[in-house]
């Protein structure tokens, strides 16, 4: 029994109290200094935009490749080009519609001066004057879709190279801030301390939260892009052969 009651009494009786001062993160932020604040913010903010962006990319490419399947079956199927652009505006997100289109008008503008005839002549068979030129107009006309496709993702770059180096920034000023406040108190205890150095950490933290997802869906974009240049250059092959095997 004198056990027993020796072993509740130990259970009952807490021992020393230890105040040890409870950090959490938002408390941290709350409590920063304001050029940590305005260096948090600028993180989040470049980290949003960096995330609207990669939807935004992700949900057009999808749609491009989806209507870019769709336009090789009819260009493939379809026995004259008028067939094909007669379905080029139901297929516009296609990077190849505007191939076409570019091809088409320099091909129609050769075809019909190359047709005209004199008066009292018959109506010579239209033929190419220069396939060089359709290939110049489907080689600027892909320059054009490529710039569409890339268009805000070298935000992701932006963004992966410079957050780091943001976040850096916050925290050296908030480890800058915590020297001065030992220099004030005069003791370098861990209470002391440990707020200000978490402080600063947190924007370093914050940097690489924003840097690591735009690192990985720009490269992840930008191979994306690299495959619809391959497809935009298969297809302007395709599309010369088809023209010199027609009209030349």
């Amino acid at each position: 029994m004198r056990a027993l009651g020796t072993l509740v009494l130990a259970l009952q009786d807490p021992g020393p109290s230890t105040d040890v001062p409870q950090i959490d993160i938002l408390s941290l932020i709350l409590g920063a200094t304001l050029v940590v604040k305005i260096v948090l913010v600028l993180l989040l903010l470049f980290s949003a935009a960096s995330w609207g962006i990669i939807a935004y990319k992700y949900s057009q490419l999808r749609r491009c490749e989806k209507q870019t399947g769709t336009f090789l079956d009819v260009f493939r199927k379809s026995s004259r080009f008028s067939e094909v652009q007669a379905v080029c505006a139901s297929l516009s997100a296609s990077p190849l519609v505007g191939l076409f289109q570019s091809g088409y008008a320099e091909l129609n503008a050769q075809l019909r001066s190359a047709g005209e005839a004199k008066p009292g002549e018959p109506a010579a068979r239209p033929t190419l004057r220069s396939l060089e030129a359709v290939d110049r107009a489907l080689l600027r006309a892909s320059t054009t879709e490529i710039a569409k496709l890339e268009h805000r993702v070298s935000f992701l770059a932006t963004t992966a190279s410079i957050t780091p180096y943001i976040g850096l920034f916050g925290t050296v000023w908030g480890i800058l801030n915590s020297f001065l406040g030992i220099a004030q108190t005069g003791t370098t205890s861990l209470a002391v301390v440990a707020p200000g150095i978490a402080e600063a950490l947190i924007a370093t933290a914050m940097g690489l939260f924003a840097a690591i997802p735009a690192v990985y869906f720009y490269n992840d974009l930008t191979s994306r892009v690299k495959a619809f240049a391959n497809t935009m250059e298969d297809f302007s092959l395709e599309f010369l052969t088809i023209a010199e095997r027609n009209f030349t």
